[in-house]
């Protein structure tokens, strides 16, 4: 294969990653890398560097347009990013010394976790009164709502939010990925912060992450600029085109459709994975 058709897979590839990623609500990381490692035959640390540099890219567009209309909390992610960052760096770590198919088969069953908890239906969780801690640190907050209203928030649970945020950070730094499915766990779940302010929080917090754990998989050699330039095209081009036909379709059926796509794919990596071809 040349560099030329190479380049060109991996550009449309990309695309498709970001374009299922921005339906799904999942991120493209999750395609991206079972297109590298089991189309393209990449090695696998190589694929989650450059899904990393994708992360970093989409979540600095998204994350701008979210701050703006002020939905996002940004001292609530600040501080959680604290625990990501920590979690970030020791995943990229523990992900350059484990055996590739001990990350495939992880990756695997994270795909199958983040597949369900995106079809899993969304309550909205308003919390007046903040707990102790969350008064302590001011992480209350407020959000616009469609026709004008302002809505306030309070936030409970601070110390297991911020335990949950450390995992997702590290299941960042091992598997290249954005983490979206922990944090909103992490918030929605755990500190009952409203449904729309934790995804979008959320999204302002997984560029940081994944630039923590990119500057570990850079010293180590692993991002690859051949192979990070095509995929941050495609996975851009990509999302913006997801997010045009997301307006004009029913979310419900897409979800379920790419969930089941997703679920597949859970199932090759960790097949391959157990098989030691990965």
């Amino acid at each position: 294969m040349t560099v030329l058709t190479f380049t060109l897979i991996m550009i449309l590839g990309a695309f498709l990653a970001g374009f299922i990623g921005s339906l799904s609500g999942l991120g493209g990381g999750i395609i991206i890398i079972p297109l590298l490692t089991v189309i393209l035959g990449v090695d696998i640390h190589y694929a989650i560097g450059a899904a990393l540099v994708s992360v970093i890219a989409t979540s600095s567009g998204s994350a701008a347009a979210y701050v703006r209309e002020g939905i996002t909390n940004m001292r609530l992610g600040i501080f959680l990013e604290i625990a990501t960052t920590i979690g970030a760096v020791c995943g990229a770590l523990l992900s350059t010394i484990a055996p590739t198919s001990f990350i495939a088969v992880l990756f695997g069953l994270t795909l199958i976790f983040s597949a369900i908890n995106s079809l899993r239906k969304k309550e909205e969780h308003i919390v007046l009164e903040s707990s102790p801690l969350a008064k302590k640190l001011r992480l209350e907050g407020t959000y616009p709502t469609h026709d004008g209203q302002v809505v306030h928030y309070g936030t409970k649970n601070v110390v297991g939010g911020f335990g949950m945020m450390g995992i997702a950070g590290m299941m960042s730094g091992l598997l290249g990925i954005g983490s979206g499915a922990f944090k909103v766990i992490a918030m929605d779940n755990i500190m009952r912060i409203p449904f729309k302010v934790s995804t979008t929080t959320s999204n302002f917090m997984m560029g940081v992450t994944a630039m923590a754990s990119s500057v570990i998989y850079i010293q180590k050699g692993y991002i690859e600029p051949g192979i990070c330039m095509p995929v941050v095209i495609g996975v851009l081009f990509g999302a913006m085109a997801g997010a045009k036909v997301l307006v004009k379709t029913n979310p419900k059926k897409l979800r379920i459709f790419f969930a089941c796509l997703i679920f597949v794919l859970a199932v090759n990596m960790i097949y391959n994975g157990l098989n030691g071809k990965i």
